[in-house]
C-alpha cells in the first residue's frame, strides 16, 4: 500500500522487491516522488497477530541508491501482470513505545496495530477514514517510512527501503500497492510499477508467467551488504502499469 500522511505531487518509477526468508519476507521499495513538504509513507504489512515491537528488521541501502538500476538491467524487456488482496484475524494489544530507527535517507518505525498511530507526530498519519476504508488492514502492522529532505515541486528520488517482517501466510509474497495519495482510498488507481521477486517452492507455478533474469543475480547486481537478494538465484519481474483496481499483489500458491 503506497499511502502517503500528505498529499503528494507525482509518485513514480515505483518498484518493489520481494524474497521469502526463513525469518518471513524482505521487501525492497523505491520510487520518485514530489510533495509540499515533509511527509510519511506507510506500508501496511500481513504480520502474524499481536507482533512484537521489534518483529520488523530495517535495512539500509544509503550505499547502493542503484540497487533497482541493477536489477532492471538484468532484464532485456517488460511483461503485465495484477493480483489480488487479502485480509487477516482480529486486532492485537499495542506495546507501549514505538522506536525510531535512522535508515539512510529515512526515520523508520514499526507501528504494530492501527491504534499505534496515535504515538506518531500528526504529520506523519492518515485520516481515521483512510483506515475505515480498507477494513482488511485492521489487524495489519505498519513500516512507516518518514521522508527527509522534500523541498516542494522538486522530484526526489529516494534510495530504496528495505526491511525484513515476519509472514503470516508462510507461503505468499505480499507487494504493497494499494494507493493513498490525497487522504482517500479510491476503486481504481493509477500504476507504474515493476515488482521483482525471487521464487521459492510456494509461489513457483504463479511466477512462471513472469519474466525470468537474463542470468542469477550475482550477473547483474552487486553485493548489496545485508543479504537482500540471492546472488545465486534467478530474479524475476512483472510490470503493472496504466489504470488498475486499486488493491495489493499477493503470490501465493493456487
Amino acid at each position: 500500500m503506497c499511502c502517503f500522511s500528505q498529499p503528494v505531487e507525482i509518485v513514480s518509477g515505483t518498484s518493489i522487491f520481494a524474497r521469502a526468508t526463513s525469518g518471513g519476507q524482505l521487501l525492497v521499495y523505491g520510487m520518485t516522488v514530489a510533495a509540499r513538504g515533509e511527509l510519511a509513507m506507510v506500508l501496511p504489512l500481513p504480520v502474524p497477530p499481536s507482533p512484537p515491537e521489534d518483529a520488523v528488521r530495517f535495512l539500509s541501502l544509503e550505499r547502493y541508491p542503484r540497487f533497482f538500476d541493477d536489477m532492471r538491467s538484468g532484464f532485456p524487456a517488460l511483461l503485465a501482470f495484477g493480483g489480488l488482496a487479502r485480509g487477516g484475524p482480529p486486532p492485537a494489544a499495542a506495546p507501549q513505545t514505538l522506536v525510531v530507527h535512522d535508515v539512510g535517507a529515512f526515520e523508520a518505525s514499526f507501528v504494530p496495530t492501527l491504534a499505534d498511530f496515535d504515538r506518531l507526530d500528526a504529520r506523519f498519519r492518515l485520516p481515521a477514514q483512510t483506515w475505515d476504508a480498507v477494513p482488511e488492514y485492521r489487524d495489519f502492522g505498519f513500516a512507516v517510512f518518514k521522508l527527509k529532505g522534500l523541498a516542494p515541486g522538486a522530484r526526489k528520488t529516494i534510495h530504496p527501503m528495505a526491511f525484513e517482517f515476519p509472514r503470516r501466510d508462510p507461503n505468499a509474497l505480499f507487494f504493497p500497492t494499494v494507493h493513498v495519495h490525497d487522504g482517500a482510498v479510491h476503486p481504481k488507481a493509477r500504476f507504474d510499477h515493476a515488482l521483482y521477486c525471487q521464487s521459492d517452492p510456494a509461489i513457483e507455478a504463479r511466477v512462471a508467467t513472469w519474466e525470468r533474469s537474463t542470468g542469477p543475480a550475482a550477473t547483474f547486481m552487486r553485493d548489496d551488504g545485508a543479504g537482500i537478494v540471492d546472488p545465486g538465484a534467478f530474479v524475476f519481474r512483472a510490470l503493472v502499469t496504466g489504470e488498475q483496481p486499486n488493491r495489493d499483489i499477493v503470490l501465493a500458491p493456487a
